[in-house]
């Protein structure tokens, strides 16, 4: 299927801001390019609402660098507004002693589905106009009751010493949380008497009130000889660990009795810093890794302390990787070059696995996610500051888009060298860091940075729900 691509940005000329719409001349509208367009004197950026189904911003003080979402019971697969949601984050603060772990509960996630292509209306035209009209008279409403669309966040803040590199919660216990510090530490904690308080009420923690509370993580670890990024949580067995460190080691913990067991031999093949790790979700003993000396190696813990097969993924180093839940032989890859890879493990002993190579982006890759209802979708950040979504099943077709832009009365023609893969460009965060899928609310992802957080719905991004839920 052909899409048009739809950013979040549009002109807006300050100096006539003041000016009656009647005085303000038509000015034809094109795609903006980050890093190709650049402003004239007097213009900005600005949020064109109609891209989004949902969008909210938010900041909690010093910058989160890493964070994830947290598993709840409220219902796998949830699409009707307002949303309610769950979180864990590590801060970057100036001092060590200031850092924290915050757990968030964060409710009303307002927002408001759109069709991706607007209703046709018996005469042959289209609705457009009294969709305008009708979001015109929405937001004269909005003016009055803004507060009601504003999501509440509650937070508890739990001290950690250092800044939180990386944080992660389990998958099969989501009250279990492992940091990574850039003191070295990696620890595990218990933060279900905080996720319990905040379930239970509307105001604890609200606007980022609570104070910072002291509390003994359960484990403990000093093994690694540096800091480090890189961890994960097997998907399928629940507790199994794994952490990497900025020399290039890789151990492995196994839950033992209430508490960890961490092997003192760690996993050894790459010749620098450790990136980042992801378990199989096919295989539980079978992990990757990435490292940047540039390549991806694949893992079985129960073959020894080698890598089982390892190979050359980018000219640069290798930032982040995401292995396809939904796939299980696709693995995509990001670099320190801007490039992003997919391959075909399947492949991989044949010669070349790659399947899908994007060079869109000009800065670095921070993070990579491939969806958790889409098997074709992913999304990414980089330092150019953009999160972009992609499908990789799209091909160009020029039938159908011009028979979109015949249906919405578009005028606007997509650059000929965007990618046909290329569903949305989200902009307006500083220094992107990470993102996360919502396992339980399709099409939502949430993206940290510099500047705070954002939760966003791209109002094309459709997903087909999966048939058969599990019990």
């Amino acid at each position: 299927m052909g899409r048009t691509v739809k950013t979040k940005a549009k002109r807006k000329n300050k100096k006539k801001a003041e000016a009656s719409s009647s005085e303000i001349p038509s000015i034809p509208t094109r795609v903006w390019q980050p890093g190709v367009d650049t402003l004239e004197d007097g213009e900005e950026l600005q949020c064109d609402p109609s891209a989004y189904n949902s969008l909210h911003g938010f900041h909690v003080g010093w910058p989160c660098l890493s964070f994830d979402i947290l598993g709840d019971k409220l219902g796998l697969n949830r699409t009707e507004f307002p949303h309610t949601l769950y979180m864990v984050a590590g801060t970057q603060a100036e001092k060590a002693a200031h850092n924290s772990i915050g757990l968030f509960k964060i409710t009303n996630v307002s927002g408001k589905r759109r069709d991706v292509v607007p209703k046709t209306l018996a005469n042959g035209d289209d609705d457009m106009e009294d969709e305008d009209d009708d979001d015109d008279s929405d937001s004269d409403d909005d003016d009055g009751d803004e507060a009601s669309k504003t999501p509440n966040i509650q937070v508890r803040r739990v001290a950690h010493h250092g800044c939180v590199n990386r944080i992660r919660a389990m998958p099969q216990n989501s009250h279990i949380c492992v940091s990574w510090a850039d003191s070295g530490h990696v620890q595990v904690w218990d933060m279900s008497s905080h996720l319990n308080a905040l379930a239970e009420s509307e105001t604890e923690g609200k606007d980022g009130t609570s104070p910072v509370l002291n509390q003994a993580p359960l484990v403990n670890f000093s093994g690694h000889k540096d800091e480090g990024y890189a961890i994960d949580w097997s998907p399928a067995t629940a507790g199994r660990l794994l952490s990497g460190d900025c020399k290039s080691m890789i151990h492995l913990w196994e839950p033992a009795s209430g508490s960890w067991a961490v092997d003192p031999i760690p996993f050894a093949g790459h010749t620098a810093s450790v990136e980042d790790l992801q378990w199989s979700p096919a295989e539980e003993n079978v992990f990757a890794s990435c490292s940047v000396d540039g390549s991806v190696a694949v893992w079985d813990i129960r073959l020894g302390k080698s890598p089982a097969l390892s190979f050359k993924a980018h000219n640069a180093d290798v930032n982040v990787i995401s292995w396809n839940r939904l796939a299980s032989c696709m693995l995509a890859s990001g670099s320190d070059d801007g490039t992003f890879s997919i391959r075909d493990l399947r492949l991989i002993k044949g010669g070349d696995a790659v399947v899908a190579h994007f060079e869109y982006h000009k800065h670095p890759i921070t993070s990579i996610e491939w969806s958790a209802h889409e098997a074709s979708t992913l999304a990414v950040t980089s330092g150019d500051n953009q999160l972009t979504i992609w499908d990789l099943s799209l091909e160009k077709d020029e039938e159908e888009e011009a028979e979109f832009k015949a249906q919405t009365k578009e005028l606007v023609n997509t650059p000929q060298d965007l990618p046909p893969q290329l569903l949305f460009v989200h902009q307006g965060q500083k220094d992107l860091k990470e993102l996360h899928w919502h396992n339980q609310i399709p099409g939502m992802i949430i993206s940290t940075a510099a500047d705070g957080f954002n939760i966003l719905m791209p109002y094309n991004i459709q997903n087909t729900l999966p048939s058969e839920l599990p019990a």
